[in-house]
C-alpha cells in the first residue's frame, strides 16, 4: 500500500536555524518519536531504528537511510528510508523536504512531500486508519523540529548587549529536550478515536 503525504508546518525559528536542523540527518531523525540513528556508514548512508509501542508490546524497525540529494542554496534535500521488523512488516519512505522563509526573519516553514509504502501487518490497517496516525506522528515531529531549531543560535539575530558576565570559554547553548524515545501507537490511536467520536457527536447534534 502506498500513501503520498504533503504537509507544511510553521516553525518559530529563522530559516537558517531550521535548515541547520534539517540538513543534519541525525538531528532530524532525533525529532521523530521513536527514531534513532545508530550508525553513519558514509556521507550519505546511515543505519537506524524506529521503536513503537502498542500497549505492552514493543516493535522495533531496523533500517537504512540514504541521503539522495542536498542543496544548501535552496535549503532542500531528499532522502530514502527503508525498514522492517521481525513480524514481517516493512515500510519505506521517500521524502523531499525544504525550508522556506516566513513572514518575518524569526519565522520559517518546513515543507515536505513523503511517499510512504507499507506491507505486511501494517498494510492491514488500511489507508483510512494509517493516514491519520501518520499525520499525528508528523505533527509531533514538527513540534520537536521547531524546538530543536529554536535552540540553535540564530545567525541573523542582533547581538546581545554585554551585561558584564561573559560565558565560559567553549560554552555551548543548551540542547533541546529530547523527544520521546518510543512512538506510542496506542496513544495515537486513542487520540484518533477520540477525534472521530467528537466529530460524529457534533454531526449528531447538528
Amino acid at each position: 500500500m502506498e500513501l503520498t503525504i504533503e504537509r507544511r508546518y510553521p516553525i518559530g525559528a529563522s530559516a537558517a536555524q531550521a535548515w541547520a536542523v534539517l540538513s543534519d540527518v541525525t538531528a532530524t531523525a532525533a525529532c521523530l518519536p521513536g527514531a534513532t540513528i545508530t550508525e553513519q556508514i558514509d556521507a550519505t548512508h546511515y543505519k537506524g531504528t524506529v521503536k513503537s509501542r502498542v500497549g505492552p508490546a514493543t516493535m522495533s524497525f531496523a533500517g537504512d537511510i540514504e541521503l539522495l540529494s542536498r542543496d544548501d542554496s535552496l535549503m532542500a534535500l531528499s532522502m530514502l528510508g527503508k525498514g522492517a521488523d521481525r513480524s514481517g512488516s516493512s515500510a519505506s519512505m521517500k521524502l523531499t523536504a525544504s525550508v522556506e522563509p516566513g513572514e518575518s526573519a524569526a519565522e520559517s516553514h518546513l515543507v515536505g512531500v513523503a511517499t510512504v509504502t507499507v506491507s505486511g501487518k501494517l498494510a492491514q490497517f488500511g489507508s483510512r486508519l494509517l493516514l491519520p496516525v501518520i499525520d499525528a506522528l508528523l505533527t509531533q515531529f514538527a513540534a520537536n523540529f521547531g524546538a530543536a531549531a529554536t535552540a540553535i543560535p540564530n545567525p541573523t539575530a542582533m547581538p546581545v548587549p554585554d551585561t558584564g558576565s561573559a560565558p565560559a570559554a567553549g560554552a555551548t547553548p543548551p540542547a533541546p529536550a529530547s523527544p520521546p524515545n518510543e512512538l506510542n501507537l496506542l496513544a495515537l490511536l486513542r487520540e484518533l478515536l477520540r477525534s472521530w467520536g467528537a466529530r460524529w457527536f457534533r454531526k449528531d447534534r447538528a
